[in-house]
């Protein structure tokens, strides 16, 4: 939110939203998804843009909200309906939904203060974690670089720096020694690099490699929060 108003957005946080939906729909409970789908859809409906600090539920929202909704237009069989106008108004919500790093670097004519301009400042050594959605559903790479890059950070890119964390949501539940062996590559690779600080832009990635972190691992953090301390420096 202080990124965003720093950009000039006014922001609004509508305190009645809700979890998105993605875990119901990617166990297969959709009826229990659409619920959620159509709570966030009238609690969003009213703002201009709808920015999310991670790919997973611009995802969600973006791809997979037309598709869940549709199920309502196909129910009705073209005839009027309560819930026949669902599907336009989830491609609508669609439509204006973007992940934070894109929307600051596509949207707003933001940049973080270099840390660079300081005198003596050395430079961030950085590694940026893709996450999955992000990268192979949004085809969002490049945005949250660029931030890192003009504020002034060293970027140093793993060897796979777009394979999976292992997290996946219930995958990390389901099997747990798998998903922590692929946290524990990454981790290594991170470390490989050098970097002072690993940054990711999903929250659920952050959250499972912190949960395999050890002292020798570099920082981990959300790129908004390592954004939000180098802006305040």
């Amino acid at each position: 939110m202080r990124l965003l108003r720093r950009a000039g957005c006014a922001v609004e946080f509508p305190q009645a939203q809700t979890c998105c939906g993605q875990p119901f729909f990617n166990s297969g409970f959709r009826q229990e998804a659409r619920r959620l789908a159509q709570r966030t859809i009238a609690i969003f409906e009213p703002y201009e843009a709808v920015v999310l600090p991670g790919g997973s539920c611009t995802a969600m929202i973006r791809l997979e909200y037309p598709h869940l909704l549709a199920d309502d237009a196909r129910r009705s069989g073209g005839r009027a309906a309560p819930d026949a106008d669902w599907l336009a108004r989830a491609q609508a919500l669609a439509a204006k939904t973007y992940e934070l790093s894109e929307f600051l670097t596509h949207h707003t004519d933001w940049q973080p203060p270099s840390q660079s301009d300081a005198a003596g400042a050395a430079p961030d050594a950085v590694a940026y974690h893709d996450s999955c959605h992000m990268c192979r559903l949004l085809q969002l790479r490049d945005e949250p670089r660029a931030l890192l890059s003009a504020a002034g950070c060293s970027l140093r890119e793993m060897g796979e720096p777009d394979r999976c964390c292992g997290f996946g949501g219930l995958f990390s539940l389901r099997l747990p020694e798998v998903a922590n062996a692929m946290a524990a590559e990454k981790l290594r690779q991170a470390q490989e690099t050098g970097a002072d600080t690993l940054v990711t832009s999903d929250p659920g990635c952050l959250m499972h490699l912190r949960g395999l972190a050890d002292a020798g691992t570099p920082r981990l953090t959300h790129l908004a929060t390592l954004l939000d301390e180098l802006s305040s420096a």
